[in-house]
């Protein structure tokens, strides 16, 4: 394993590391998952470059997309359950009562 594969690996367990242990606060849960999407950014983009293969950019791209996607919907989430409930603990939530 490379230098590189290594470090990724480790920014990738860490992130999820921390998503497992800090599951009191909404904003860190979405910061370790934001880690994770970006550590598996840049791990697939800079993979045919590694190679030195001539492939497409679709799955880093689509990769990138689905980050954006998951953070505009967690930020909407943290916003929207701030207003109804004054801290964002996680465990104050319940989502079934929606």
């Amino acid at each position: 394993m490379t230098p590189l594969h290594f470090t990724y690996f480790i920014t990738f367990t860490i992130s999820m590391t921390g998503f497992m242990s800090h599951r009191t606060s909404l904003i860190s849960t979405l910061l370790c998952l934001e880690t994770m999407m970006l550590s598996l950014f840049i791990a697939l983009s800079l993979y045919p470059i590694q190679l030195q293969t001539s492939s497409s950019m679709l799955n880093p791209m689509l990769i990138l997309s689905f980050s954006a996607c998951e953070a505009s919907l967690g930020l909407s989430l943290l916003v929207a359950s701030s207003r109804t409930h004054n801290p964002n603990n996680l465990q104050n939530l319940n989502l079934l009562q929606c």
